[in-house]
């Protein structure tokens, strides 16, 4: 509770900074801020968990290690802002202040214990992404990228607010334990309306994370946003949303797997090749990320399909494994955008004959996401494909063994330019706050590549 407390005060403690025009205080400020809340949940670490606000948010340990997660992942991207925000706009409050409140509705989705608590905190999380993603008023392609994004999330909480409204008028509650009981309670006699329920929280959720055939909003989105924004969609709110996901169905709805697990197994399928299969064709590295997102979340739903007792510590290995990666391959964009005009495979060439350091990093990333022995992307896929395993969904691993092998091809193709390709520009500029950034990141992928039990026991 007091972490939420926190974050809120937090967001409103900078937009004051911005309208007294502190504008060096925001950046520690922020940071400030949010290494005292991951603090505050190092303190509620061990403790009996208690449904608080009338039963509305839970603490549990799946909710204070994906918090903790959600919070570290903003401060890596809150480093990467140091001078990002000063080149769009003199009023850089509104910035910081709105990520600060999507983090807060991002915890909110990761804690909840009640259907009205998650779409509260899906809207909080949303809301401030729709503006910042339309922040550059005078760039076309980020005014697409906030009404797309607006339109397809209205659709998506219509979708999600039936659901719940079914839910409801099966069950009678908004609680998770109460929906629990009536489905444990009445094995044979679950209405109709709880099952449609159930399949319109898919389509809602799966929006969210990004999932096809509810994906088209993300390339576009992706695309047009400013980089920074971009990161923080593709990492935290990614992060979220799975996490939320698999809150909801390991909680509720294991009794009713025979109905829903087949839609997600078909959803999942969709997702890899949509992803892989438009992320090949790709010119530009942003929309290449983009694309590669998508895939990243059929994965993802592989934890969903094969629920059980292990599949929240998968899902935490992944999101961080691919987070980490995603926050070096969007941050390197920023840099190389900023010095060469272009987003396109070519501005990477030759990188890494005048900034090897850089380059070695955008290599791990790139080695990660395409599941490469040694870092933690691979481990992570192997999490993924032996709990799907250990359900007897072998199609599933088969065809999912055939999308990684398109993911190393796209993914090194960043690696090829970086090494193989001449070079016809001066070195990179990389400032104190990113070379942090990517050594951490860098240095953890490396890490729990090869020490994988730092983080899977945490759950």
């Amino acid at each position: 509770m007091s972490a939420i407390i926190t974050l809120s005060l937090l967001a409103i403690l900078v937009l004051y900074l911005g309208l007294f025009k502190a504008r060096r205080a925001l950046l520690p400020v922020s940071l400030l801020g949010l290494v005292a809340t991951v603090v505050l949940y190092g303190v509620q670490w061990g403790k009996t968990a208690e449904p608080l606000y009338s039963g509305m948010v839970l603490f549990d340990h799946f909710a204070v290690v994906f918090s903790v997660v959600c919070v570290i992942l903003t401060i890596l991207v809150l480093l990467l802002s140091k001078d990002y925000f000063d080149k769009s706009s003199p009023h850089v409050a509104e910035y910081y202040a709105l990520l600060l409140f999507s983090l807060t509705g991002a915890v909110l989705v990761v804690s909840f214990h009640n259907l009205a608590m998650l779409f509260i905190g899906i809207e909080i999380m949303s809301v401030a992404l729709y503006i910042l993603a339309g922040i550059r008023k005078k760039d076309f392609a980020s005014n697409e990228a906030a009404l797309k994004y607006f339109l397809m999330g209205a659709y998506s909480t219509g979708f999600l607010l039936f659901g719940i409204a079914l839910l409801y008028g099966a069950s009678g509650s908004f609680d998770l334990a109460a929906i629990k009981e009536y489905v444990v309670s009445n094995p044979q006699g679950i209405s109709p309306l709880f099952y449609a329920g159930i399949l319109l929280l898919i389509v809602s959720l799966a929006f969210k994370l990004g999932a096809a055939p509810f994906h088209f909003w993300t390339p576009d989105v992706y695309d047009g946003s400013p980089i920074l924004i971009t990161i923080f969609m593709a990492t935290v709110v990614k992060t979220a949303a799975i996490a939320g996901f698999l809150r909801l169905f390991y909680f509720c709805f294991i009794p009713l797997q025979d109905f829903w697990v087949p839609v997600l197994l078909v959803m999942t399928i969709i997702t890899l090749f949509v992803g892989n299969l438009t992320a090949i064709v790709q010119q530009s590295v942003k929309r290449m990320l983009a694309y590669s997102s998508i895939s990243h979340a059929g994965y993802l739903l592989f934890a969903i399909v094969a629920i059980g007792a292990t599949s929240a510590n998968s899902v935490l290995f992944y999101v961080t494994a691919y987070s980490l990666s995603t926050i070096i391959g969007f941050g390197s964009l920023i840099l190389v955008k900023r010095a060469t005009g272009s987003e396109h495979f070519e501005a990477f060439n030759g990188l890494a004959k005048k900034n090897p350091y850089l380059s070695l990093a955008i290599a791990i990333a790139m080695l990660s996401l395409a599941g490469i022995p040694l870092t933690a992307g691979f481990v992570g896929k192997f999490m993924m494909f032996s709990g799907v395993l250990a359900d007897y969904q072998v199609l599933l691993v088969v065809l999912a063994v055939i999308n990684a092998a398109m993911g190393i091809f796209y993914y090194f193709r960043v690696i090829v330019a970086m090494y193989f390709k001449p070079l016809d520009r001066d070195a990179i500029v990389v400032s104190g706050p990113y070379r942090v950034v990517f050594f951490l990141a860098a240095l953890i992928t490396l890490l729990l590549g090869v020490y994988p039990a730092w983080l899977t026991g945490l759950i």
